[in-house]
């Protein structure tokens, strides 16, 4: 078991076992307090961490899953006897409060645990076999045995906005390391200092258990060219990131463009919209208002599956909705936002749906340095349809009410919009029939569905999709969040009449 003792701050690259100074440093920008050093990444250091990575791969990859199961429920050990101190750093870096940074804490925790459970199981293995059948006419069949194998070295990017459960132990590494293929992880230069100490977690857990050195390595900072590095080597198998449409569809290219293009697993954004139905929003239009108000400013709205949109039928009972959401979030505060940048891009957004053709401002607000105040603007469906650049994601806690003429229009806008992590359909009994003509639609659209709920605070599970059509994901077959997430870094290989005592321990005897 781990102590609690937490290694002080190098400010270092972990490679392969290894704290590595770089060339050069970078100063953190907390949200208080003065800013760290750490070591800026680089190309050379990327190619040392993937070629430990890949010397690592038999070895891991071979591994009994019992033996990965026990790696991952000890990471998740170590994390927690340095949970003080990473809420301590994550609250400096990032300003979110401490109750939010242990809940996601515990989140990771979590989904580290119900992975090793998972892997346990061997049910993701999706282990087939066809007998021989020697005797079948016209031609003999030979005999066929499946399994998903791990595929290599895996990249992944560390999220800016989630700094424990998508970055540096978060679901990507985790769903990797599950299935068998090590992690070089490109830390976000908005919190390294919680980064440092997470690495300095899943270092005591491989030292503990004797796993291979190269299993795991972190590289902080670093200018593009380090991203770039590491999505383009020719090791690296796979790539997983959370962030910008602009920034992961850049690293996209560059994988589909390699010599051999590799999947780049990308959970890009989404505005998340919600449809109000005529009798919900008769019957209880107030609480909805009041709950969408919650979920929107949840966080300052720096959440991927933050609902932007709101649509509802034009008509008497909207105004009163219009009114109570305005209600409650002029008592919502100003929050800190993560980083400086993130405060300006939520700015010039707000900026950018306010001036739309025919968009109404109902609330606006005055957010300044690196806080964030809510925005609420309506606009006809009409207005909407004709101006693509409303549906675009702002990241931040601003609302976009559409007033939809008729159920038909209403159906033109479900149908306009892009691909998204989730679409919440607020409904009551009487609203069965518009529900039945938006499902085909809706379902088409995002990776979620979501009945009389709202889309903030992802279940992880079994059964959970975080992931849908582009540009919410860049793989609308996958998930980031849940179990299923282990399957992106697993292929299917066939073994046709290969000897038994050949076979993968996890093929024998099926």
């Amino acid at each position: 078991m781990a102590d609690g003792n937490v290694t002080p701050f190098r400010g270092h690259h972990l490679i392969a076992g290894e704290w590595v100074a770089g060339e050069g440093t970078f100063r953190s920008s907390p949200w208080t307090g003065e800013g760290l050093d750490f070591a800026v990444g680089s190309p050379a250091l990327v190619d040392r961490a993937v070629q430990a990575a890949e010397a690592a791969f038999p070895a891991y990859s071979a591994l009994p899953r019992e033996a990965r199961a026990q790696f991952l429920e000890r990471i998740a050990e170590e994390i927690e006897a340095r949970g003080p101190a990473i809420t301590e750093i994550g609250h400096l870096e990032t300003g979110l409060p401490a109750g939010r940074l242990d809940g996601e804490r515990g989140r990771t925790m979590g989904q580290l645990r119900l992975f090793a459970q998972h892997i346990r199981k061997g049910d993701y293995l999706d282990r087939r076999h066809d007998a021989a059948l020697p005797d079948r006419a016209p031609l003999p069949r030979p005999e066929l045995r499946l399994m998903q194998m791990p595929i290599g070295p895996v990249a992944v990017f560390g999220a800016s906005n989630f700094p424990l459960a998508f970055s540096v132990a978060g679901g990507d590494t985790a769903s990797a390391l599950a299935a068998g293929c090590p992690v070089v992880v490109k830390g976000h230069s908005a919190h390294p200092g919680t980064g440092e100490i997470v690495a300095q977690a899943i270092l005591a857990a491989i030292e503990a258990l004797d796993l291979p050195r190269g299993v795991f390595s972190l590289i902080q900072g670093g200018d593009r060219k380090t991203g770039e590095a590491l999505v383009q080597h020719p090791l690296i198998r796979a790539v997983g990131f959370t962030g910008s449409l602009t920034g992961g569809r850049a690293l996209f290219n560059l994988c589909a463009n390699r010599p051999e293009p590799i999947p780049f697993f990308g959970e890009l954004g989404s505005v998340n919209p919600m449809f109000v139905l005529p009798q919900a929003l008769s019957a209880r239009g107030a609480q909805i208002a009041s709950g969408w108000a919650g979920s929107l400013t949840m966080g300052a709205g720096q959440f991927c599956t933050n609902p932007g949109i709101a649509v509802m039928l034009d008509g008497p009972e909207a105004e009163p909705f219009a009114q109570a959401t305005v209600t409650a979030l002029a008592a919502v505060q100003a929050q800190t936002m993560l980083t400086d940048g993130i405060a300006q891009a939520y700015r010039e957004g707000s900026a950018r749906v306010g001036g739309g053709q025919g968009v109404k401002a109902l609330h606006v607000s005055e957010p300044s340095g690196r806080n964030a105040t809510p925005f609420l603007y309506e606009v006809s469906g009409e207005h909407f349809l004709a101006q693509p650049e409303l549906a675009h994601e702002v990241f931040g806690p601003l609302g976009l009410l559409v007033r939809a003429r008729d159920e038909g229009e209403m159906l033109q806008v479900a149908e306009a919009m892009d691909g998204q992590l989730t679409v919440t359909v607020q409904m009551d009994g009487g609203d069965a029939g518009l529900a039945r003509k938006l499902a085909p639609v809706l379902e088409r659209k995002a990776g979620r569905l979501l009945a009389n709920g709202f889309p903030t605070g992802v279940e992880v599970a079994d059964a959970m999709v975080h992931g849908g059509p582009y540009p919410a994901s860049t793989n609308f077959g996958a998930t980031s969040v849940g179990t299923l997430s282990i399957r992106r870094w697993l292929r299917p290989v066939c073994f046709q009449n290969w000897p038994e005592e050949l076979l993968p321990e996890d093929l024998k005897g099926i």
